[in-house]
């Protein structure tokens, strides 16, 4: 059974990878490999289909490979599609879940909740998630991940 622990100790590697990737977006080569291996340690894209909404797209919203992953996270040169502006090479300083609620299965795993990323200025950006992880050779893997900005009334 995978347990809470399990799930928040991912959520710590995740969030620590892509504070790395923004440290390391002055460094192009090193940035682009730290991306590759980090979405292999982090996603199940070698092993099956992952479900993959990030937060800041609004043309093509869901990405389903990993090269469109890395056009995501870091918008290469030649990446898949021109609305990416590289999520994690902003660069955060300091990201952070707050779980509302957990599905623990014996080789599966759902989290929900907010998780929030911090830049350099200070400045709080919150968003809503949700992880589904496979446990694959002792390991979660991310294959669901689903993030949005909160709802805004304003915007009716």
């Amino acid at each position: 059974m995978i347990s809470k622990k399990q799930v928040i100790e991912a959520q710590k590697q995740w969030s620590n990878g892509v504070i790395k990737i923004g440290s390391l977006k002055n460094n192009k080569i090193e940035c682009e490999k730290f991306t590759n291996d980090f979405l292999d340690s982090q996603y199940a894209f070698n092993l099956g289909d992952v479900l993959f909404k990030p937060t800041k797209c609004s043309i093509k919203q869901f990405r389903l490979t990993k090269s469109c992953a890395i056009s995501y996270f870091i918008a290469v040169e030649n990446r898949e599609y021109s609305e990416d502006h590289g999520f994690a090479i902003t660069p955060w300083t300091k990201i952070r879940f707050k779980n509302i609620g957990f599905i623990l299965e014996e080789n599966r795993a759902i989290a929900m909740g907010n998780c929030f990323f911090t830049d350099l200025d200070g400045n709080e950006i919150k968003t809503e998630y949700t992880f589904g992880y496979k446990l694959i050779n002792g390991k979660l893997k991310i294959d669901l991940h689903h993030s949005s900005i909160p709802y805004n009334s304003a915007l009716k």
